[in-house]
């Protein structure tokens, strides 16, 4: 399944958890880094307004859909693709991360959130080594020097499995440099995952995840944010879904 922007196609090219698990042990077992991004209907917004994001989510080497709307897009466009939220990810990659033994990194968010991310990580998964944390300042822009010692950092102490907790586009973006900085890191962009791992963010009930009401809970938790950005996704979708369909007639 992809995405037409300008001349470039972002591809979800991860379809289910098996893949990418394959995909990541290898990778993690070989010290071969790599970038993982999670695109949702909020990402494909941004993706039309800002060239700089959509250069850096095209430089990404693993692709999930994180929503249900583009596991529905790509449903519709028969090149169907499992939901796999990156909220969701954060344990089975750390899990992953202690089977080949490679280190892991916590950066972004706060300093607090991280402690607490980082303590429900080692309880949930045995074996786990963090050997960093680190929350950037207020004004972090990927582009920074502050960016590029934070990679060094990862380079330097051999991280094998590096959390972005910043936010799109910024996660990305400096993954994106990070293949360049740090090429041995594997990152992966997941957002709010390790706030809700410390429970400085809370996540919707399963259930109404299940029902595909994520998004309903977040746009009553905080309306003034979510409740534009929502209405956004919803003005893409109409010409979403006359490209899926489109998509569809080549097969």
């Amino acid at each position: 399944m992809y995405f037409e922007y300008e001349d470039r196609k972002i591809t979800v090219n991860i379809a289910d958890r098996a893949q990418l698990e394959r995909e990541v042990l290898a990778r993690l077992s070989a010290k071969r880094g790599f970038s993982l991004a999670t695109i949702n209907l909020d990402h494909m917004v941004k993706l039309e307004q800002d060239a700089e994001f959509l250069a850096a989510y095209a430089a990404q080497d693993l692709v999930v859909a994180d929503g249900r709307p583009v596991v529905w897009l790509s449903q519709l466009a028969r090149r169907p693709v499992h939901l796999m939220p990156g909220s969701d990810m954060v344990i089975p990659l750390c899990r992953m991360a202690a089977e080949t033994g490679a280190s892991v990194s916590l950066v972004g968010s706060t300093s607090q959130a991280l402690s607490d991310a980082q303590e429900a990580l080692l309880a949930a998964v045995p074996g786990l080594e963090v050997t960093w944390c680190h929350a950037p300042s207020g004004v972090f822009d990927p582009e920074s020097e502050e960016a590029a010692d934070i990679l060094t950092e990862l380079a330097q102490r051999q991280v094998g499995l590096c959390f972005l907790a910043l936010g799109a586009p910024k996660q990305e973006r400096l993954a994106a440099r990070g293949r360049i900085l740090a090429p041995k890191v594997g990152f992966a962009s997941v957002g709010a995952g390790l706030d809700f791992l410390g429970g400085h963010q809370r996540r919707a009930p399963l259930w109404l995840r299940r029902m595909a009401l994520e998004w309903l809970w977040r746009a009553l938790s905080n309306p003034i944010r979510m409740v534009p950005r929502y209405l956004k996704c919803v003005g893409i979708l109409p010409r979403q879904i006359r490209a899926a369909l489109r998509l569809r007639r080549t097969l």
